[in-house]
């Protein structure tokens, strides 16, 4: 299904131009930017308004960001300030009566008290002072421009494809759109975040669709490169263990034998340093995450995976051969003084594991799925703490929502040792160059790449 790229709910406020152009106490709502309403073209934003780069990372500049949604059925008679300190439990109450007070939250664009009653089919805005996270400075490289409305690019680890989250213009179609110069953007494989490498994306829905049906027929043959930790044996591996999506909000996948869909994917050694090893990865199917998972099923997981080669969550086996850990809910862990630190802080503070937990039919994954929250969300702890231990330093808090402004991500954490090297489609092949990591590979690659004479054998 092609999906188009406006989001009419939740829309930028900038306009091209950030904070000190739109003073808070002013801000109002055009009747062409609610949801009822279809968008205007809007000025070329300038990209040195929205990007920069510092410390080896490119930033953006803090921003006014808008989300307006019509009331809930639970929301009415309820006030303003009561629906926003009970639903949104994110921030503490004492930020939304300054929100309030500074018109960030408006009522069918009318400024709002805090016992302001909500009625039905109220259009309510909250504009929230945004600091999006850095991502790399390597740049978004385009391929080729293939006449026919295809655009072929290079996409670097930490960006994501789509505005996602806390991304909004560190992501690939606004960048393709801000820095580029291109509209209408239909992404057809969608590389996960930290993922590395060739991404097809159609300038027209009809290309995209035509794409879309290629892969659903496997007319195109998807070829990555990784590193992963271990010696892998030489020779062809094949993996064909079934995978299902055991947590979606956690991303999680493993191998099921008995529910997981048919997946399978095809391995060759290329280089190894006695410690790592670069392998060469030709998926024949298309389940999330399935070189990850399968990797990791057959022992040699990528090597700075945090999902798949993370010994806190997995254990010592580090799910070779579909092994889970068992739950102790006495064990302890090295970031226990850490979190002893929340104690200091406010609960409003922290983040919370809001909403129900996605275990339907999980019961042998339970443990792991109890593990994996508990890591995501110690980690979300230990980065609040950092930011709020930090306070101290004005330069790492925001003057206008007085957030602490969280820690740089590390090199490591940018991107996983996992690249799309190359498609191949009926009579066309693309590829990038191989990433840094697996420069020393390059030598070996052509004797296993994928040649357009070979029989698919995927189905």
């Amino acid at each position: 299904m092609v999906r188009g790229k406006k989001h009419s709910l939740a829309e930028s406020c900038v306009d091209g131009s950030l904070d000190s152009k739109r003073p808070p106490k002013h801000a109002k709502t055009t009747a062409a930017s609610s949801p009822a309403n279809k968008e205007e073209p809007q000025p070329p934003i300038l990209p040195e308004t929205i990007y920069y780069e510092a410390k080896r990372l490119q930033r953006i500049h803090p921003y006014y960001h808008k989300f307006a949604t019509y009331a809930k059925g639970r929301w009415v008679g309820r006030s303003i300030f009561d629906v926003f300190s009970r639903e949104f439990r994110d921030r503490p109450p004492a930020y939304y009566l300054e929100a309030i007070a500074q018109g960030l939250i408006e009522i069918n664009n009318k400024r709002v008290d805090r016992d302001t009653v909500v009625r039905n089919s109220d259009l309510v805005t909250h504009y929230i002072h945004r600091h999006e996270p850095p991502v790399t400075t390597q740049p978004l490289g385009v391929v080729e421009h293939v006449s026919d409305g295809l655009l072929l690019v290079d996409k670097p680890g930490s960006i994501p494809v789509h505005p996602t989250g806390r991304y909004n213009y560190n992501s690939v179609t606004k960048i393709l759109e801000i820095k580029h110069g291109y509209n209408d953007l239909y992404p057809i494989n969608r590389l996960d975040r930290l993922t590395s490498g060739l991404m097809l994306v159609g300038l027209n829905a009809n290309v995209a669709r035509t794409m879309e049906r290629h892969f659903r027929d496997h007319k195109i043959q998807k070829e990555y490169v990784c590193r992963v930790r271990g010696v892998f044996p030489e020779g062809n591996v094949v993996c064909d263990q079934p995978i299902r999506v055991v947590a979606h909000k956690l991303s999680l996948n493993c191998v099921d034998p008995k529910d997981g869909k048919p997946s399978l994917t095809e391995f060759c050694l290329l280089s190894t340093d006695g410690q790592h090893s670069i392998v060469y990865c030709r998926p024949k199917t298309g389940r999330t995450h399935q070189i990850r998972v399968h990797l990791q099923f057959l022992g040699f997981p990528i090597a700075n995976d945090p999902l798949y080669c993370n010994r806190e969550v997995w254990g010592d086996a580090m799910g070779k051969n579909g092994a889970l850990p068992l739950l102790d809910p006495k064990q302890k862990t090295h970031d226990d003084a850490a979190l002893a630190e929340v104690e200091k802080f406010d609960n409003d503070k922290l983040p919370k594991m809001g909403g129900r937990r996605d275990t339907d039919n999980i019961e042998p994954w339970r443990p792991l799925v109890e593990r994996m929250e508990e890591w995501k969300t110690k980690q979300e702890l230990i980065e609040r703490i950092s930011g709020e231990i930090d306070k101290g330093d004005v330069e790492r808090v925001c003057d206008k929502c007085m957030d602490p402004v969280m820690p740089d991500p590390t090199e490591d954490e940018l991107c996983i040792w996992l690249h799309a090297w190359r498609y191949s489609g009926p009579g066309w092949s693309y590829e990038t160059p191989l990433p840094e990591w697996a420069a020393k590979a390059a030598e070996h690659i052509d004797r296993v790449k994928y040649h357009p004479d070979e029989k698919s054998n995927s189905g």
